[in-house]
C-alpha cells in the first residue's frame, strides 16, 4: 500500500509538471508601460491588438477622463515578435473615440470593434448608461482607412456588447454581453455569447454559451480556434489568480463541453487574457505576471 501511494504521488506530480512546461511563454519586446491586450491574429502573418492611442509628442490622448484606447497592426517575426507596429487607419469621421477590442472577419474584408456612448455625437434613444458597449462593423476604403460602420443590428442600449471575435469560417460571431431575461439570461456580470452572421447586415439571435462555459462570474474575450475549442478568460473561483485562461470543446451539434482550466505556463497568478492560438499550438496572450513591463503585456508562447 506504501508503494502504491508514492507512485500515485510521483504520476501526479509528474502529471503537473508535463503541464506547466507544454509550453514555452515569453515576454515580446514590443511591450513598455503601456497596457496591450485584445488580440486577433490574421491570415496574413499580422497581429491586431488595443492599447492606448499615443499622441506625436509621445503623451496618452484622453477621452474625457479615461485614457483613449485603439488598434494596433503589426507583423509577427520568425520569433514570435510583434514588429512594424502601425496605428490601424480609421476614417476619423466615423464618431469611434475609444475602441476597446476588434476583430477581422475571415476575408479580412470586415472589422469588427467595441466601442461605448461616452463622448460620441450619435446617441441612441431610451435608457442606457455611458459605460455600455456595443459593437460596429465596418469596411475597408482605400484613402479612408476603416469606415462605413455600423451597429450590429441586436445590440441594445440597455445591455453592454464586447469583445467581438469572429470564428475562423466566418458564420459565428462570438462576445460578451450582460442581457437579461428568458433562456439567454446572463449568468455573472458578463457571460460568453455567439451569433450567426448570415450576411454582411444581417444576423441571429445572441445564444448563451450555457453552464459549461459560463459562471457566476466575470467571462472575457472569447476566442475560437481552427480546431472548434473555444478560448475565453474568467475570474471564477479555484483559478491561478486574477483572470484564468479556459478552454471549453465544441461538439458537432454546437454545445460545449465542460471548460477546462489552462496549465501554469499559459496562466500565472495574476490576470491572464486574450489568448489567440493558430494551427500550430503556438500564439499570443495578455497577462499582468510581474516579470512584464508594466500594465497588460503581450506574450508569445509555443508548444515544447
Amino acid at each position: 500500500m506504501h508503494k502504491i501511494f508514492l507512485y500515485l504521488i510521483l504520476f501526479i506530480s509528474l502529471n503537473i509538471f508535463s503541464q506547466k512546461d507544454a509550453y514555452t511563454v515569453v515576454n515580446l519586446k514590443m511591450n513598455n508601460e503601456l497596457p496591450h491586450f485584445g488580440l486577433t491574429m490574421t491570415s496574413k502573418n499580422t497581429v491586431l491588438f488595443t492599447s492606448y492611442l499615443v499622441t506625436k509628442k509621445g503623451k496618452v490622448k484622453m477621452n474625457g477622463v479615461d485614457p483613449t484606447l485603439t488598434l494596433y497592426q503589426g507583423q509577427i517575426s520568425a520569433d514570435g515578435n510583434i514588429v512594424n507596429i502601425k496605428q490601424l487607419p480609421i476614417d476619423s469621421s466615423q464618431d469611434l473615440n475609444h475602441i476597446t477590442s476588434g476583430s477581422f472577419s475571415p476575408d479580412g474584408k470586415q472589422l469588427y470593434v467595441a466601442t461605448n456612448y461616452a463622448n460620441i455625437k450619435s446617441r441612441p434613444k431610451g435608457t442606457y448608461k455611458e459605460t455600455n458597449f456595443f459593437i460596429k462593423v465596418g469596411e475597408y476604403v482605400e484613402g479612408a482607412g476603416w469606415t462605413n460602420f455600423k451597429t450590429l443590428s441586436f445590440c441594445q442600449p440597455k445591455y453592454s456588447y464586447s469583445h467581438p471575435s469572429v470564428s475562423p469560417d466566418g458564420k459565428w460571431l462570438y462576445f460578451i454581453s450582460n442581457i437579461r431575461g428568458g433562456k439567454n439570461n446572463t449568468r455573472g456580470p458578463s457571460d460568453v455569447f455567439r451569433v450567426q452572421i448570415i450576411d454582411d447586415v444581417s444576423y441571429g439571435e445572441p445564444t448563451n454559451l450555457g453552464s459549461n462555459v459560463n459562471s457566476y462570474s466575470r467571462e472575457m474575450f472569447p476566442f475560437m480556434s481552427s480546431d472548434n475549442v473555444l478560448f475565453f478568460s474568467s475570474n471564477k473561483p479555484n483559478g491561478f489568480g486574477g483572470f484564468d485562461i479556459y478552454k471549453a470543446k465544441m461538439n458537432a451539434d454546437g454545445t460545449f463541453e465542460k471548460a477546462e482550466i489552462l496549465p501554469e505556463s499559459i496562466n500565472s497568478k495574476e490576470s491572464d487574457i486574450s489568448f489567440v492560438i493558430d494551427e500550430n499550438g503556438n500564439g499570443y496572450l495578455a497577462s499582468k505576471r510581474k516579470e512584464g513591463q508594466g500594465d497588460d503585456d503581450l506574450y508569445y508562447f509555443s508548444k515544447n
